[in-house]
């Protein structure tokens, strides 16, 4: 098993390098740090190009694991003291996988329910807005330009593996995507809008979420076919976009289980 322990090692170099967004897209790669994301992409994905840990946490028991399920020649020691220049967790165990992110070529037709995300900044909101579309059975996300990094620690963090379950699809302009989109297009409202419970959602349909200040963009306002409201009987003015599409997704779920 290699060991690096300077920081002049082009490996690490490369490491570092992958703890920035832009640097992830130039270099279409991403780190994924700590045991779940791991454990994760190994049952979803199979091998990374690189596992690096430290030796403490080799010692633990999952890390161990892990590391007996991949190939010997990715497997590197880094020291303590280079990991932690590599590590965005607090109190980390110590294990990172470096794993290629291609973009996707955008499908001819798309004819399942998906998910657009125009425009919405917050690291958080991409994240758990992931995780509940693939707790959902959801296959295509598209991200417009102005999205958070789907691949980014922060959105892998609250993603907590949705993005190896998901197609992603990155930079999607509207004027692209709406010449291929087969389903009718949903956003929610919060004023005037029919109550989503209210609505057939059996079918296949786009959801569409924007920018957590400035909401859709003009081009998917255009394009819309149905606007739903999330009643809130206790009176908030509105939802957080991650709430507020988890109420969406589960309640397409609950129409096509009781379809």
């Amino acid at each position: 098993m290699k060991t690096i322990t300077s920081r002049d090692n082009p490996l690490f170099k490369h490491l570092k390098a992958l703890t920035v967004p832009a640097q992830q897209k130039k270099r279409g790669q991403a780190l994924l740090e700590g045991l779940h994301l791991a454990e994760a992409y190994l049952d979803a994905l199979g091998q990374p190009v690189h596992c690096v840990l430290t030796e403490a946490a080799l010692a633990q028991v999952q890390a161990a694991q892990i590391v007996a399920r991949l190939d010997p020649s990715r497997v590197v020691l880094f020291s303590d003291a280079l990991f932690s220049q590599l590590s965005t967790l607090v109190n980390g165990i110590g294990i990172a996988f470096v794993v290629d992110v291609r973009p996707r070529p955008l499908p001819e037709r798309v004819e399942a329910t998906c998910v657009v995300l125009d425009g919405v900044q917050d690291a958080g909101n991409v994240g758990s807005i992931l995780r509940s579309a693939a707790a959902a059975g959801i296959g295509d996300v598209f991200c417009s330009p102005g999205t958070a990094h789907a691949w980014s620690p922060k959105v892998l963090r609250a993603g907590m593996g949705a993005q190896f379950l998901l197609r992603v699809h990155e930079q999607v302009g509207a004027a692209d995507l709406l010449a291929r989109l087969a389903v009718p297009v949903f956003v929610t409202d919060s004023h005037g809008a029919q109550p989503l419970y209210d609505v057939d959602l059996s079918g296949p349909l786009a959801w569409v979420f924007g920018n957590e200040g400035a909401g859709v963009s003009a081009e998917w306002r255009a394009a819309v076919n149905r606007r739903v409201t999330i009643p809130q009987p206790g009176g908030m003015e509105s939802l957080n976009v991650a709430a507020a599409a988890a109420v969406c997704f589960f309640e397409q779920c609950r129409q096509r289980r009781v379809a």
